[in-house]
């Protein structure tokens, strides 16, 4: 195993060890800038707004994001449907 994955793992386990909202709100703050904070809640609405339907130019302007963000957000969601099969 990768170092980087072994430090994704951890990360992952940690957050799914906290109990509440607010832990995992505290947890979230510690590690990331206020930014990050930000742009990880944005990549969270992209792909909600991708699942509803919402076009990808209409993400990238309500967000305030490039549409290489939202492009990224798809290519995820596609990479998943193409997995489940």
């Amino acid at each position: 195993m990768s170092a980087n994955i072994k430090y994704f793992k951890h990360l992952v386990n940690h957050l799914l060890n906290l109990n509440t909202s607010d832990e995992m709100e505290a947890a979230l703050r510690r590690l990331l800038t206020p930014s990050e904070v930000v742009e990880i809640g944005k990549r969270q609405q992209i792909i909600d707004m991708l699942e509803e339907g919402v076009p990808q130019r209409k993400i990238a302007e309500t967000l305030g994001v490039g549409i290489a963000t939202v492009t990224r957000g798809s290519k995820y969601l596609k990479s998943l449907q193409k997995n489940r099969k």
